[in-house]
């Protein structure tokens, strides 16, 4: 299992708690305001917006509270003011990782991730120390049916402007630029094929092998912990831990 997404992906499938399912709705929550706020309140003019609605949606946010969200953007509705930032670490064993954060107090945030990556065995590094190991890519999970045939998917996702499609196990797992994200969707659904999910993301383009089940708990204990802080949106980390090890830490 190569990256924090793929683990991230693996406890949601696993069922979420109220708790999580909870914080998942507030992280949406915030990106969606911090998108229409940055793009406007309009999906069709913001792509950022409707990718965030999108996937809003697909978590089974509430429609209402999606809309407020998009006031309180737009500056219809007062809220709370977030900001963007990102924070670079690493995990043990060297593992790079990269924060995503939506804040109200910059000061407070910084302070807290930074006490996560030191109380587990981690550190915090310089802007850029990090992030030249990842790149940033739009994927398109495509779910796998007797009606999705592997070679015409790669054809139109390709005329689409795809780099790339793998096989995930449960799904096609279809590589965009960024910037083809949205029209990749579109092509997919055109087809009548199911999409579980598409979104930007941070790829590691090198791994670190994780060799050992103590080793493998440690940093994804220090990557689940980023994960569950109010305001981290994204974690990306660049561990490639096998299968084998994965099943003893998932027991």
């Amino acid at each position: 299992m190569s990256g924090h997404s793929k683990w991230a992906t693996t406890k949601h499938k696993k069922g979420a708690l109220d708790a999580a399912r909870g914080k998942l709705f507030a992280k949406l929550i915030r990106q969606v305001e911090v998108a229409a706020r940055e793009g406007g309140g309009d999906p069709d003019a913001n792509p950022t917006l409707r990718t965030m609605f999108q996937k809003a949606r697909e978590a089974s946010v509430p429609l209402d509270t999606i809309e407020r969200a998009i006031k309180r953007g737009t500056g219809e509705l007062e809220g709370v003011r977030y900001e963007p930032v990102t924070y670079e670490g690493y995990a043990p064993c060297g593992v790079a990782v990269i924060v995503e954060c939506l804040t109200d107090n910059r000061n407070r945030a910084s302070a807290e991730i930074r006490a996560i990556f030191t109380k587990n065995g981690g550190s915090m590094a310089e802007p850029g120390a990090v992030s030249w190991q990842f790149e940033r890519t739009g994927v398109v999970n495509v779910g796998k049916g007797p009606a999705v045939d592997e070679d015409e998917l790669m054809l139109v996702a390709a005329d689409a402007g795809a780099e790339d499609v793998r096989d995930s196990g449960d799904a096609w797992e279809v590589v965009t630029p960024p910037t083809a994200l949205t029209a990749v969707r579109s092509a997919v659904e055109g087809k009548g094929w199911h999409v579980e999910s598409a979104e930007l993301t941070m790829q590691p383009t090198q791994t670190v092998p994780i060799a050992s089940e103590g080793d493998a708990r440690r940093v994804l204990r220090l990557v689940d912990l980023l994960d569950e802080h109010d305001d981290v949106q994204n974690v990306y980390a660049n561990f490639d831990i096998p299968d084998s090890v994965m099943e003893l830490v998932e027991v």
